[in-house]
């Protein structure tokens, strides 16, 4: 039998690329590329990543206090990364705030149903099944912030005219997921249990999924996808 020599972290990548680029294909993820979104729908966006940017910390610590003690290393690596990652939904509600929108009424609004399931697969997923599998949800968000965030962000601020401060959730995003990805790399890499590893690779291909339905419902039209929004004044 041939022996898999791949490390786990390049497996996971290449076990999930079909999955990737279904995602990246979605039409929203090409226009906003292209720049070609209204303040409309950057305002929606940001609503939906304010609502499951908000669960990421709280995430965070359920997945470290189920990790077993034999993967001590590996609570230890999310107390770090719980440190990086808070306050950061407070920067989506600054963006909102500098496009004209109602941060407070986002604060205080629900989430369209297509980030309250993917929320709530996160939520399950780490209480009821492998708490190891969280990681692959890491790998969606950070590895599509690195792929588009910063190159999104140019293009809509070219295209609306916003200022720099309306940007802050996905320009430090862009830069700061590079290192987060490097962090995953390295995680991942130490994990050998054959369990462990399908957990996050599954999770990886239900967040690509579950992802990707928040931008398909917002291309049908914010209206359709969301309960509660920003006003642009």
């Amino acid at each position: 039998m041939h022996q898999d020599t791949r490390s786990f972290f390049d497996r996971l990548v290449e076990e999930t690329e079909a999955a990737r680029r279904e995602f990246l294909a979605i039409p929203l993820i090409q226009r906003g590329m292209r720049g070609d979104v209204n303040l409309e729908l950057y305002l929606a966006f940001l609503t939906q990543a304010y609502h499951h940017v908000k669960n990421t910390v709280p995430l965070l610590m359920a997945c470290g206090a189920r990790i077993p003690g034999e993967k001590e290393w590996l609570r230890e690596a999310i107390a770090k990364y719980i440190e990086e990652e808070t306050g950061h939904q407070e920067w989506i509600l600054d963006d909102i705030e500098a496009c004209g929108g109602d941060k407070e009424a986002v604060r205080a609004g629900r989430p369209a149903p297509t980030t309250e399931l993917m929320v709530a697969y996160a939520w399950d997923s780490v209480q009821r099944g492998n708490p190891v599998s969280f990681f692959g949800m890491v790998l969606v968000l950070e590895g599509v912030s690195v792929e588009l965030a910063t190159r999104s962000a140019g293009a809509i601020q070219e295209k609306l005219g916003l200022p720099d401060n309306a940007f802050k959730y996905l320009r430090s995003h862009g830069s700061l997921d590079i290192s987060h990805m490097n962090f995953l790399r390295n995680l991942m890499n130490r994990i050998q249990q054959p369990e462990d590893q399908q957990a996050v690779i599954h999770m990886a291909k239900m967040m690509y999924l579950l992802y990707g339905n928040i931008f398909r419902g917002l291309e049908s039209g914010p209206e359709n996808a969301l309960t509660t929004t920003a006003t642009a004044g």
